[in-house]
């Protein structure tokens, strides 16, 4: 009776020690076409390589994994460009595989610009085709000498082609606006910028000698910057709070107009 025990004992030891003996590593992203190359060492123990399998999208691949190094072919699983991926790479507790080219399952900015739009809305509309993989648009307006971020949108992130739309918020007179995505390299993609002109009239700053609000004639984008350049107080609105402002002179850009002086009393 008791060496049937022990022996139980035993079974159930080896196997908690074999379940703890394995971990995993997990790379998440999106098919761009490329296949992952896998360095794969030798146990710690001496015996064997580290890798044990591995999984794409749950599924077990047929990848040789019993080298030193070797390909996750995705050609062989029907994935489509653009489509998620989580790769799941079982390996031996004293041993870590490392995969040498993490960035393939990272979202590449490949989009090319159809067409850009303003309507009679006051809608950004842009058309674009050859996505890969899922990233924002950043919609830039030009105003006060640089382009200043207006919103985001989702971008599809598959090669077909996709109609996107924007509602703006123009500044008086001539607006230019255009969209970007930055990919994992940080080097932006930038659309052809489209013009349009508003009708809408000039905002002022109807008294530039301030105390605890600062007046607009109209709500507006702005920025206050003191006589430093530190960028000190920003947003949109038509009165806009400065009792936290020290006094002396401020320079704001609002509207279409930039380095307006006020005097904060």
């Amino acid at each position: 009776m008791k060496s049937k025990l022990l022996l139980l004992l035993l079974s159930i030891s080896t196997l908690v020690l074999g379940q703890n003996n394995e971990t995993s590593i997990i790379h998440e992203g999106h098919y761009q076409g490329k296949n992952l190359y896998v360095q794969n060492p030798f146990s710690g123990s001496g015996v064997g390589f580290c890798v044990i399998a591995v999984y794409v999208n749950g599924d077990v691949t047929t990848d040789q994994v019993n080298s030193s190094a070797f390909e996750i072919d995705f050609s062989n699983l029907s994935l489509k460009v653009g489509e998620p991926v989580t790769v799941k790479i079982q390996h031996k507790l004293d041993c870590l595989p490392k995969v040498l080219n993490p960035e393939v399952l990272r979202p590449r900015s490949t989009f090319e610009t159809i067409s850009i739009n303003i309507n009679e809305d006051q809608v950004l509309q842009w058309k674009t085709s050859g996505e890969q993989g899922k990233l924002t648009y950043v919609i830039e307006q030009y105003r006060w000498s640089k382009w200043v971020k207006a919103g985001e949108v989702d971008g599809v992130g598959d090669p077909g082609t996709h109609s996107y739309d924007f509602k703006i918020s123009p500044h008086s007179g001539d607006n230019k606006y255009r969209v970007k995505q930055i990919d994992y390299t940080g080097k932006p993609r930038i659309s052809p910028s489209t013009d349009f002109t508003s009708d809408i009239a000039a905002i002022s700053i109807p008294n530039p000698r301030v105390k605890d609000n600062l007046e607009f004639t109209a709500e507006t984008l702005y920025e206050i910057y003191d006589t430093y350049g530190n960028l000190v107080k920003k947003g949109y609105g038509k009165n806009i709070g400065v009792t936290n402002l020290k006094k002396g002179l401020y320079y704001i850009n609002y509207d279409s107009k930039t380095g307006e002086v006020v005097n904060k009393k």
